[in-house]
This record gives structure tokens, C-alpha cells and sequence, in this order.
């Protein structure tokens, strides 16, 4: 329970007025005219609104001393976020050679009449090289078997590849592959096959739903064949001659057959369609381009080289950026002090001068503000002067090397938002992001930073209690984590802390929330890693990981109450499952189901006993899913699923039956 801060003066406009008038017949008997059109009540009105906002600056002294010691504690509002996304660059035409798209390359939004356009700035260089095959085979990998491989002679023709079959049975079967080994990593790259096949084969399929899919080994090692977004395919099946074009994720380097290569596969696979190939399809030539690739975006502008001014040689100097809130600074971010002889010092970003000594190139820097503020000089209590941080000399030039700023939940745009290139750059005919950005916050608000103090007085920058170690991986990073739980001795080993991490998930989680969704980025992980790895103890070890989810599927029946449509309530049935069985916004009291905690069909029926337009629960049936190599299975019914400490459930499917 909070504590209720008492005003310092509660007395409101009207009081003021009535008292005032209630001493005019002690003060001036003779005024008897009390009315509202009397000079004297406008002046008494008046002089009682004067005070009245005296009294409301009075009253806001608590929050400014509350203010001034959150800064006296440390604490700083948080920066915004950008949002990140990535974005494809289509080629107008296969280059012959490496082509770059150089880091900072600028994409944005259409700017509209009431919205201005929002800019992403590329995070690295995109080389898009040309394919080298160095394989090609077809292969059949049936469970039953051994995989039977039948390589193809690469080197036939100068242009492409000629004359082979596309699947190797006859005729072709499911899991049976056409595998093409490159001889370079060509990971986000968008691959272009143009094939030319014979129209008297391939037939026996739906041409608009064809019985295969393009696979690639992941890049790390426990992830086998992933499945490959395809942007075009004017094959019909590989019924008539046309082009696919591959967008390839993250692969790795493996041997096939005895033979070492980035491996791209077309495997057949028999539950996407309704037929079957009766032959396989002839390929009468193969030919492999680059017609593009795909990188990292942030919402961010870039700056480099601003120049701040001039030290006039005097401590606490403070500088301002001219483009704010910034984003926060990478190792190519820094502040340089350059001299007349074009002689030039790098800085160094501190949190506060608290350690820094005489001769340190420190400064910091509020991302809010933009604000630069060099080294004080304090008197100490023997009457010395000491300063905290250099000094740079009098008419030496501050430059900030470069910045990044922007950010925001703004940032968060659709799929397909980005489609203007502001960068000119030859031989690009399109980008896009086929996927939404994600992850844009926008800065702290003072509220927010206010509900942060209990939390940072109890922790004090170090973690030890479990609740440090979930607060201070929401501080490392809260725009990428949904929800963060600490596992300590006894749940795990002695001096070991486990740091389970719920990713935010980027659409709302009142739906299904996908596998992909609640994969915790290598580059997030370590990020938490590291920020707890400072401010743990010495004796103590900490792994930061995801939980252990344990899908779920129910079929539920129930008798729909009079008068309700029973449609409406079967899908108010479905979203009340989906958001009870939910690691995020699940459980009892829709923080998140809580780990460890079994699931139960009492559970169920207990949750979906409040939905209006239910008049009872028929049964509920109960099935444990498991998830392995991007396929779901089914479990045998149960009436209790039991979670490990580090376990949480989340829904696969609810089928619902009204009656």
C-alpha cells in the first residue's frame, strides 16, 4: 500500500472566496453589496485565484524534491527505442560481379499530407554476390532408408544446367529432393532460379498448389532444414517453363553425399497437396542469379561529423546536439576534441563523473536532451579545488563523430511500409520490408521513471535477489522482452541464476502467438548476458535463456445460453483460451501463466466459466503438443500437464463445439 503524500495547503478556489466573504462584515461593515456585479467581489474573485496558484506551486514542491532526488539516486529517463526491421533490395538486373549496398543506405515510409515520412537507415554493408554452384543432386531420404544420392556433372555446360531429372523415384515420392550446393555463404540473399522444363512431364498436381517446399540448413547447429520464403514461382508445379526466386535465410556449410557446400533443397512434400507427380519433372536447363538481398534497418537518421563549438578552457562546459532524442551510441559514436594543429583526442562516454580524475576524457551525454556536459570542478572540504575530468584547452574544436537519432513506437510501421529508397543507387529497382518492424519505444515519461525508484533503490545496480536480476534484465533490454523470470537455488544449481526471457511478442497476444515469435535473438541474449554479468556477485553464474514452452490443444463443448448467437459465442469461447493459455497475458491474473505451474482441465473450465453466452461446460478434452523441426504433434489426452520450474504453456489450437 502506498503512502497518501498530505497537500500542504488543500484549500480550493471557492474556499478562498468564501472565506474572504465571510469577513467583510468584520473588517468593512458599511459593504453590504455582496452581489457578483459589485467591483469588490471582482477584486475579491480575483486576488482568491491569484492565491490559488500560489497554493498549487506549494503543493508541487514534494515532486520537485522527489525529482531532485531520483537525481541525486542516479537515475536518467530511458531513451527511446528504434524500431527494428529488414529490408529487401530487388536487383533490376543480375550484376556480374559483388554488388554493394553500403551501410546508412536510407529507406523510408510515403509521406503523406498530415504524416511525415519515416526514415530507416540500413546497420551494416549488403554484398550481393553472384551464385557459384559447386553441386547438384538428387536425393530420396525416406525414415526407412538411407538417403540414395545421384549427383549431376556441374560442369556440362558453360551457362546453367542441363537435362536432369527434377526428383529421383519413379514415380517421384515424398522426401525425395533436388539439393544445389553452393560454394560462398549466400545467406540474405534472394536467388533467382530460371528454369526451363519439358511441359510433357510434371503432370498429376494442382499447378496452384504444389506438392514441395525450399528448405536451407540453418545457420545454427542444432537447427536442421528450415523452411525458405519464396517470392515468385512461375512454374506451375515445374509444369511449364518460369522463374522462382528464393529469399534465403541464415544458412551454414554441411556435406551432403560426402560433399561440402551451402545447401538450398526442393523437397517434396506430399501433405501440401491434394496430388501426386505421376513422372518427374525433366529439367532442360537450370540457371542460378542474384537478384538481390535483404538487411537490418533501424529507425534511425545518422550524423557525422557535427561540429558543437569551441572550449572557452573552464570546467562543467556543456554542449548541445542538434537533432534529438539519440539513440543509444555504438563503438562508432564518440565525442573528439580536435586542435589547431588538426591533432584529435577521442572521449569517452561515463554514466557520472563520480570516478573520473583530473586528467580523464570524460563526458556524458543525456539522450533526451541532446546535452553534452564535460568535467566539473568541485571544492572539497579542505578548500582544495578538485576536478572531476579533463579539461580541453581553450579554442579547441568539440565534434560529436557521429550519432544516430529518432526512434519510437511511430517506427513500428507495417509490412511493405518502406518503399521509398532516399539513397539513389544504380541497378536497385525496389525495397520493401516484407516483415513489420518491431520494437520502437518511445522516451520515458517522468510517471514511468517515477515507478522505476523502489525498484532501483532495492537493487542499486547489482544483482543478487531475484527480483534484481528481473529488474535489471528489463533495464538491459525492455523494448525486446515480453516478460523476464529469475530460477534460483533450489530450482537450480548452488550459485546458479537462470534468467527465463519471454520475447515481446510484435502483433497483439490475444491471438496465436508463433514458434518464431518467442525465439530469443542471439543478439538480445547476449546483451542481457553481459549487463548481468556486471552486476552479479563473483560467486554467482547466470545463464540467460528462453523458458521451456509446452504447447497446448483443447477441444471444448459447451451449451449456449438463450438468446446468444452461438458463432459469437464459440469465438468468445476461442479468445478467452487463447488469452488463459498464454505465457504473456495468460493465467489467473492475466500476468502470464506462471512458471512451473501445471495446467489443469479444472483450470479450463474455471476460466471459461465467466464468458457470457456460456450456460455450462460439457467436457473438455486436454492434449499435450510438442514442437520439433518446425512440425507440431499431438500428445495422448490428459487431464493435468505438468510443467518443469522453467516450463510455460502456450496455445497451439482450441477447437470449440457449441451446442
Amino acid at each position: 500500500m502506498s503512502l497518501e503524500s498530505p497537500k500542504l495547503d488543500d484549500r480550493s478556489f471557492e474556499d478562498l472566496v468564501n472565506e474572504a466573504r465571510a469577513r467583510i462584515s468584520l473588517y468593512t461593515p458599511e459593504w453590504t453589496d455582496h452581489n457578483l456585479s459589485d467591483p469588490g467581489i471582482t477584486l475579491l474573485e480575483l486576488f482568491a485565484w491569484m492565491t490559488d496558484i500560489i497554493l498549487y506551486r506549494l503543493n508541487r514542491v514534494p515532486d520537485k524534491h522527489f525529482i531532485k532526488f531520483m537525481e541525486l539516486i542516479g537515475m536518467r529517463l530511458q531513451e527511446s527505442i528504434p524500431a527494428r526491421t529488414d529490408v529487401t533490395f530487388w536487383l533490376s538486373a543480375p550484376q556480374p560481379g559483388v554488388f554493394k549496398i553500403l551501410s546508412g543506405t536510407e529507406v523510408a515510409t510515403f509521406r503523406t499530407e498530415t504524416e511525415p515520412a519515416i526514415v530507416f537507415t540500413t546497420d551494416g554493408e549488403l554484398e550481393i554476390k553472384p551464385p557459384k554452384v559447386s553441386f547438384i543432386m538428387t536425393a530420396h531420404e525416406g525414415t526407412d532408408s538411407p538417403p540414395v544420392f545421384n549427383t549431376h556433372d556441374v560442369n556440362s555446360v558453360a551457362v546453367g544446367y542441363e537435362n536432369f531429372k527434377m526428383f529421383m523415384s519413379s514415380p517421384p515420392r515424398t522426401d525425395d529432393a533436388l539439393y544445389i550446393g553452393f560454394e560462398e555463404d549466400l545467406s540474405n540473399h534472394l536467388i533467382g532460379l530460371d528454369i526451363e522444363v519439358d511441359t510433357a512431364e510434371g503432370a498429376g498436381i494442382d499447378p496452384t498448389k504444389p506438392p514441395y517446399v525450399w528448405e536451407v540448413q540453418g545457420r545454427e547447429l542444432e537447427q536442421n532444414w528450415i523452411p525458405v520464403d519464396v517470392d515468385i514461382d512461375t512454374t506451375k508445379g515445374f509444369n511449364v517453363s518460369g522463374v522462382v526466386r528464393l529469399h534465403i535465410p541464415a544458412m551454414r556449410r554441411s556435406a551432403r553425399n560426402k560433399q561440402n557446400a551451402y545447401w538450398v533443397r526442393c523437397r517434396l512434400d506430399d501433405s501440401l497437396s491434394q496430388g501426386r507427380y505421376d513422372v518427374s519433372p525433366q529439367v532442360n536447363r537450370l540457371a542460378l542469379s542474384s537478384v538481390g538481398g535483404t538487411v537490418s534497418a533501424t529507425n534511425v537518421s545518422r550524423v557525422r561529423e557535427e561540429v558543437l563549438g569551441r572550449s572557452d578552457g573552464s570546467p562543467g562546459q556543456r554542449f548541445y546536439l542538434e537533432h534529438v532524442p539519440v539513440v543509444a551510441r555504438t563503438v562508432e559514436e564518440y565525442l573528439v576534441i580536435r586542435y589547431s594543429d588538426s591533432k584529435e583526442e577521442r572521449w569517452q562516454e561515463v554514466s557520472d563523473f563520480s570516478s573520473s580524475g583530473p586528467s580523464d576524457r570524460h563526458y556524458t551525454l543525456d539522450s533526451n536532451s541532446g546535452e553534452i556536459r564535460l568535467g566539473p570542478a568541485l571544492q572539497q572540504p579542505d578548500r582544495q579545488i578538485r576536478r572531476f575530468g579533463a579539461i580541453p584547452e581553450k579554442g579547441c574544436q568539440i565534434v560529436m563523430r557521429g550519432y544516430r537519432y529518432g526512434g519510437g513506437q511511430a517506427g513500428n510501421v507495417g509490412a511493405n511500409s518502406l518503399r521509398i529508397l532516399r539513397t539513389s543507387i544504380a541497378f536497385v529497382e525496389r525495397v520493401s520490408n516484407r516483415k513489420p518492424a518491431i520494437g520502437g519505444l518511445d522516451a520515458e515519461q517522468l510517471d514511468h521513471a517515477k515507478m522505476r525508484v523502489p525498484g532501483h533503490l532495492r537493487s542499486l545496480n547489482r544483482a543478487v535477489t531475484a527480483s534484481d536480476f528481473e529488474y535489471l534484465a528489463m533495464q538491459a533490454a525492455e523494448e525486446f522482452i515480453g516478460r523476464v523470470f529469475c530460477l534460483q537455488p533450489p530450482q537450480t544449481a548452488r550459485g546458479e541464476n537462470r534468467i527465463l526471457v519471454v520475447p515481446r511478442v510484435p502483433i497483439g497476444v490475444q491471438g496465436f502467438i508463433s514458434p518464431e515469435s518467442l525465439e530469443l535473438k542471439e543478439d538480445v541474449r547476449e546483451r542481457i548476458q553481459s549487463y548481468l554479468d556486471e552486476r552479479r556477485l563473483l560467486s554467482t553464474r547466470v545463464e540467460v535463456t528462453t523458458p521451456e514452452y509446452q504447447w497446448v490443444e483443447t477441444v471444448v463443448r459447451f451449451k449456449v445460453s438463450q438468446h446468444h448467437e452461438p458463432e459469437k459465442v464459440r469465438k468468445a469461447v476461442e479468445d478467452r483460451l487463447l488469452q488463459f493459455v498464454n505465457p504473456l497475458v495468460g493465467g489467473v491474473d492475466s500476468k502470464g501463466w506462471e512458471f512451473g505451474r501445471d495446467l489443469l482441465v479444472s483450470d479450463i473450465m474455471a476460466a471459461l466459466s465467466g464468458v457470457p453466452g456460456v450456460n455450462f461446460i460439457r467436457s473438455v478434452k486436454l492434449y499435450p503438443v510438442t514442437y520439433q523441426n518446425r512440425q507440431y504433434k499431438r500428445g495422448d489426452e490428459t487431464d493435468q500437464i505438468s510443467l518443469a520450474s522453467y516450463g510455460v504453456v502456450v496455445s497451439y489450437q482450441h477447437t470449440i463445439i457449441p451446442d
